[in-house]
């Protein structure tokens, strides 16, 4: 038998206290979804404080040599009634929750409720020894030395009282309702001779409303707020008023309370603090100390606003009794907090093939080939997703407790994605946060992701790719230009005047305009319904250009520009372009619903190329420089970075916005598709009499080293690692987009460097990429298998669930809600998945 004392005294050196900076895995194992509260508990390495699950510790072991571990196993227990999984889930499905949020927050004061926070646990705690899996008690602790003692009980003591990673995270990314302090706030104007403001009893001085009453807090006027889209809310007169006096503060009456209220500056269009709002209240006889909430705040509203439009209980198919759905990839998502846009969008990507066979199937041997830490290594993380989303491990149904409704019997415990969120929101401006998102943005950022990390492994990402070609015909000489561009996604325009219904519409928008007026509730909403073939012949209808740069006539032109399909993919994706712009530049969804077919033929859009009795554009460049005055070009970065982020070496993307004449990324892609096979496509833009910069800065801090460990893992050298994060700054997310677009160089510079007898250790350890994205083509016959539908006014509120044909049904995936579908509304998709239909 193992003695404990030598055990512990063999393990002492290795056991660590956690540092400011330590990330601290102990509510989530590396490479599975297993918790504390899971079946066998976690186990957390002393030394690097990896969490992981009974199956993947052993692993550990094997690999790093670490024998500490401390398991943490806890067991849930309601607290005076409170049911965690009912009351968690309930806001995770989009319905009300049964407490409701005064905030669009998570875990935060008047926020939506965390599980973890309304539970408490019975929790039992073991120091393990492996690999013999020797189990000591903390009370078993108290025979040692006193020096051993106190190192373990300080270690476990700290590790417990430590904020877990995936907390900080939380903590870090939650900015829903961050509100900066008005420039009006400290010199606002407030006029003398004010009126004094009753504590109750307010009407807009306008009209007859006694809701939503705002406060102007330069004169003391009372008037009622803007109208919403569905004809609630007020008559606009306070925005009336701030147009006709430019004064720009107003409170909100109603919401005032000792803690603050809502406060909006016209002027700076936007929810706002005021440091000085007492003040400013007490300037018309009003004690905050004395106020209470009357009225909703706009964060209420807005929940409430997002859960009673029209379409949100057609795409959640509410008030239908569903089937709940178990087992082998009917694998439920929590909601982190408006992560439903993630929660979709990767449902939909694991029930593809490709992404099985890249991820799912090879997780073994990516987790035998992942790095020391493997929650910040992608493969490892999105093989994590995929397994536990496929095997049914996790999709099992809740316990039913006493008081649940219909909706929350039918949920499943799923998991929780924090880590996979985590790594992939990353150094993003939106994913990193806990706004909500477009869900198309996200799926082009995870395929832009794949793209970086699979540059010379097989991709699944080539089941999207598809060429667009584009036609563009000079209208003075007739003349044509044949180009080519990458896709990973068809948008499809929403031609509005395309609408079967008008005259029911133009009927709807009297009655509407007629309630407006009369102060009455809206008529029932009537959607424009818009056949899908005039989405299609909107995508291929002729573009006028006017300010095209002809060749042939090296002078500005007219043109006509016209895509079509140059190949098809396997997997086409379409997104419905239902968000716009109003004419006052504020963002709107267009509501309507399209005829989306099941059975899609594309045939007819596929390009021919150049045609009999067409001439070709000549391609010269337009003049950027003039030879009495050599300079460097000034060119369009944005446009050289996009050409960058679909794969092409970087000089080649600056040569093709050079000689476009920086007249945008469609044309720039043109000349790239045009120019792929010139030997020197690749060579850096040389201009006569203009010398090249040093693309690579010197001095500045030095890289951190957890940012040169990171890209490393990714394949590449120290050096490389260096070099990306000086050329940029030291800024990691940089770095990598700078790496990948100097592959080439490296790639040749590695070559070199072996010529030269350097080990490949110290060079890129991968092969060389083909030049270009490869795609693949076939047939343009397909069927729709997907979709990801939308519920809100605008991409950045509201709800995303999925719908899914599996098995010859369609399921509907509603964040950890599974359950077949009975009438998926196939006609008020978001984005749409079809696969091509084999012959």
């Amino acid at each position: 038998m193992v003695d404990v004392k030598d055990a512990l005294l063999s393990v002492l050196p290795s056991i660590r206290i956690p540092r400011a900076g330590d990330r601290v895995h102990k509510d989530e194992c590396a490479f599975s979804f297993h918790t504390p509260e899971s079946d066998g508990g976690l186990y957390i390495c002393m030394n690097t404080f990896l969490g992981f699950g009974r199956p993947y510790v052993e692993r550990h072991y094997s690999k790093t040599g670490q024998r500490a571990f401390l398991h943490i196993k806890r067991t849930a227990k309601p607290v005076l009634g409170l049911d965690c999984k009912s009351d968690d889930s309930s806001s995770n499905i989009g319905d009300p929750p049964r407490k409701k949020p005064t905030r669009l927050a998570i875990g935060m004061e008047g926020g939506f409720d965390m599980c973890d926070e309304q539970c408490e646990y019975e929790e039992e705690l073991k120091l393990v020894i492996l690999p013999e899996f020797l189990e000591i008690q903390r009370d078993g602790l108290l025979g040692l030395p006193e020096m051993v003692r106190d190192r373990v009980t300080s270690a476990i003591d700290a590790i417990l009282a430590a904020d877990s990673a995936s907390r900080k995270q939380e903590i870090q990314a939650w900015d829903g309702e961050v509100r900066q302090v008005s420039k009006h706030a400290f010199n606002l104007q407030q006029l003398e001779g004010a009126p004094r403001i009753p504590p109750c009893g307010w009407k807009c001085s306008v009209c007859d409303l006694r809701e939503n009453l705002w406060l102007n807090m330069t004169d003391g006027a009372i008037l009622c707020g803007r109208r919403y889209f569905d004809g609630s809310g007020g008559n606009n007169h306070a925005v009336q008023h701030y147009r006709e006096t430019g004064y720009p503060l107003a409170v909100k009456l109603g919401t005032i309370t000792p803690d603050g209220a809502d406060v909006y500056s016209y002027d700076e269009d936007d929810m706002v603090l005021d440091p000085s709002l007492a003040e400013h209240l007490a300037h018309f006889g009003i004690d905050m100390m004395k106020m209470q909430k009357t009225d909703k705040t706009m964060t209420e509203l807005e929940i409430d606003m997002n859960q009673r439009i029209g379409e949100w209980e057609l795409i959640q198919e509410s008030g239908v009794q569903l089937q709940p759905l178990y087992g082998q990839g009917y694998t439920g998502m929590r909601n982190l907090g408006n992560s439903c846009y993630l929660n979709s969008t990767m449902q939909v990507i694991f029930s593809i093939p490709a992404f099985q066979r890249k991820y799912v199937e090879r997780m073994e041997h990516i987790f035998q080939k992942a790095p020391a830490d493997p929650t910040q290594d992608f493969s490892a993380q999105v093989a994590k997703l995929g397994s536990s989303l496929l095997s049914g491990e996790y999709s099992k149904p809740a316990p039913e407790r006493e008081g649940d409704s219909q909706e929350q019997k039918g949920l499943q415990d799923g998991i929780a994605p924090r880590m996979f969120k985590s790594l992939v929101g990353k150094g993003h401006p939106e994913f990193s946060t806990n706004r909500q998102q477009d869900a198309q943005e996200f799926f082009l950022h995870f395929i832009n992701m794949v793209e970086r990390n699979c540059r010379s492994s097989s991709n699944p990402n080539e089941v999207f790719r598809f060429l667009v070609e584009e036609k563009i015909k000079c209208l003075v000489s007739q003349k044509v230009k044949y180009t080519q561009r990458v896709e990973y996604i068809l948008q499809l325009p929403v031609p509005m005047e395309a609408a079967l219904n008008k005259e029911e519409l133009s009927a709807y928008e009297q009655a509407r305009l007629q309630a407006e007026q009369d102060h009455r509730p809206p008529p029932e909403l009537v959607r424009a319904r818009i056949p899908f073939t005039c989405c299609l012949e909107a995508f291929a209808a002729a573009e006028q250009l006017d300010e095209f740069w002809s060749a042939a006539l090296q002078a500005k032109s007219n043109a006509l520009k016209t895509s079509r399909f140059a190949s098809f993919p396997d997997y086409l994706v379409i997104q419905i372009k239902k968000f716009t712009f109003g004419l006052d530049w504020v963002p709107k969804k267009l509501d309507v619903s399209i005829d989306v077919p099941e059975e899609l033929d594309l045939s007819q859009f596929r390009g021919g190329g150049l045609q009999g009795g067409e001439e070709e554009l000549p391609d010269v460049a337009p003049p950027l420089v003039t030879p009495d005055e050599p300079k460097a070009p000034m060119l369009d970065e944005s446009v050289v970075t996009q050409l960058v982020e679909m794969g092409f070496p970087a000089e080649a993307c600056r040569k093709a916005v050079y000689y476009t004449g920086n007249s945008g990324a469609e044309a720039a892609m043109t000349w790239v598709m045009s120019h792929m096979d010139d030997p020197d496509f690749a060579h850096p833009l040389v201009i006569s009499g203009v010398s090249a910069p040093s693309s690579v800065p010197t001095g500045g801090d030095p890289p951190s080293e957890e940012h040169i460990a990171t890209i490393i893992s990714m394949g590449f050298s120290q050096e490389q690692a260096v070099r990306a994060l000086r050329s940029t700054s030291n800024s990691l997310e940089r770095a990598v987009d700078w790496i990948f677009s100097h592959i080439d160089d490296l790639d040749a510079e590695a070559a070199m460097d072996l010529s030269e007898g350097r080990s490949a250790a110290e060079s890129v350890s991968e092969s060389i990429p083909a030049a270009g994205p490869r795609v693949k083509d076939g047939n343009g016959r397909y069927e729709l298998f997907a979709f990801i539908s939308h519920m809100g006014t605008s991409t950045m509120c509201g709800h995303y669930v999925c719908h899914i044909k599996k098995d010859g049904r369609w399921v509907i995936y509603n964040d950890q809600k599974v359950c077949a579908s009975e009438k998926p509304p196939k006609d008020l998709g978001y984005i749409y998945f079809y696969q091509r239909v084999q012959s």
